[in-house]
């Protein structure tokens, strides 16, 4: 089923895993003159694109060298809405260095994006449901996941660094309201469908990516099974 997907990413984040890329049409054989491409979230954004966008629309986030801080919340909202509203899915593209330390969560896109995809908006007299969300964990610079997910082996289960998330995205993890869990190691470990966003690293997404959007818009179609958080706090 083709499907309207909206991408959150940091723009410029440089702590992603080096794609290899050079600006010249050779690719796979760059020319002694060609410039080495230094690799970002928006290039593993082209990669979905080449991936998806046969099949799917593709909306791309918000160019993050503008700053929020000069804009009014209606503004930020009317510009959101236009690539949002008639999306259904929104992916998350995760990468270590997408905070900007120091600045409010409510300064930055991201949070922003995911908070509206969550709401149900009304334009026009048309109202747009709240979105599927897949979070999309990317490899660091060092080809790893472990800043945000790894396996725990004393317990047999993915771990996430929740606390690495902007909140909006960790309210919305291990919130379903009758959660699935056993006690492991001093902590809960929660299994099956406890968290109405779902998080896959980028090297399992890219091999079946319509696996996991499907799956969110399963999530999506069970809704009342969780309790969602649609704000920035």
């Amino acid at each position: 089923m083709k499907r309207k997907i909206f991408v959150s990413y940091k723009y410029s984040d440089r702590l992603v895993k080096d794609l290899n890329l050079y600006e010249t049409e050779f690719l796979f054989n760059p020319s002694p003159t060609s410039k080495k491409i230094e690799t970002a979230p928006r290039h593993y954004v082209d990669e979905l694109v080449k991936v998806l966008g046969d099949d799917n629309q593709i909306y791309k986030g918000e160019d993050d060298r503008e700053s929020l801080d000069s804009l009014a919340d209606s503004t930020i909202a009317s510009k959101l809405g236009d690539k949002i509203f008639d999306s259904s899915v929104n992916l998350v593209l995760v990468s270590k260095g997408m905070k900007k330390s120091g600045v409010l969560e409510s300064k930055q896109w991201i949070p922003w994006e995911v908070s509206y995809s969550l709401k149900n908006q009304t334009r026009l007299g048309r109202t747009s449901n709240t979105n599927a969300v897949v979070v999309v964990v990317l490899p660091d610079e060092s080809d790893k996941y472990d800043y945000y997910i790894s396996w725990n082996d004393k317990c047999d289960y993915w771990s996430l660094n929740l606390e690495f998330l902007f909140q909006i995205l960790s309210d919305n993890i291990h919130n379903a309201k009758e959660p699935k869990r056993r006690w492991c190691n001093n902590g809960w470990v929660y299994e099956g469908d406890c968290s109405y966003i779902q998080s896959v690293k980028w090297d399992d997404f890219i091999l079946k990516p319509l696996k996991y959007i499907e799956k969110a818009v399963e999530l999506k179609n069970r809704i009342e099974e969780f309790e969602i958080v649609k704000t920035i706090k």
